[in-house]
């Protein structure tokens, strides 16, 4: 479980491939207090810390997992975004996010907002929602939704964010991986449910 509040941006120091598996081994500022086992979020993506080395620690991606998430189009030298799992007692600063990424969105359009900087994304699946004012979790961040449209949809994001994530080497084409809300996941699952029984009656 996590919150969406990005603690580090880590570095991809090299990429292994191993049958349909990609090995990522990946530099970070909290390096020295992980260990093997750890869940650890990157760009969005729960992953298990699976080898630790002198100056780098180490993560497997299944087919699954690079079938559904940026982290396929990774590169050497690549940052990240890194989260560690919320610990009980924490501030829960951001909003409930478990890890699991829904699917990739485009990056449509970055307005300079002179100030701040509002992100157009537009998304293939028409499943999940965003809702005006809500959350929605882009790489691991947990932002505020401006604009909702289906498919598409826009947050504010300000310096801070900006300076401290993989969003300033965001550009017009990049792939972002999409949490959408787990509150509003379960209510479109339960409004399908019930449109499912009612139709059959």
């Amino acid at each position: 479980m996590f919150t969406g509040i990005i603690e580090t941006v880590g570095k991809v120091r090299s990429i292994t491939p191993g049958g349909d598996n990609l090995t990522f081994s990946i530099e970070s500022s909290f390096l020295a207090e992980l260990k093997v086992d750890q869940s650890i979020a990157h760009n969005g993506v729960c992953l298990t810390v699976d080898g630790m080395g002198p100056d780098c620690y180490t993560v497997t991606a299944i087919k699954e997992t690079l079938d559904k998430t940026n982290l396929g189009k990774l590169e050497v030298g690549n940052e990240i975004n890194l989260e560690r799992c919320l610990k009980l007692g924490d501030r829960l600063d951001g909003h409930i996010v478990q890890g699991h990424v829904d699917c990739t969105a485009v990056v449509k359009d970055i307005r300079d907002q002179n100030g701040s900087w509002e992100f157009y994304f537009e998304y293939d699946s028409k499943e999940f929602i965003t809702v005006q004012k809500g959350s929605i979790c882009v790489n691991g961040i947990s932002l505020t939704v401006v604009q909702s449209l289906p498919g598409k949809f826009s947050v504010a994001v300000i310096p801070y964010t900006f300076d401290h994530t993989n969003f300033k080497g965001l550009v017009k084409g990049s792939t972002v991986n999409l949490e959408f809300d787990i509150v509003g996941k379960y209510i479109l699952a339960s409004s399908q449910a019930q449109l499912y029984t009612n139709l059959n009656k």
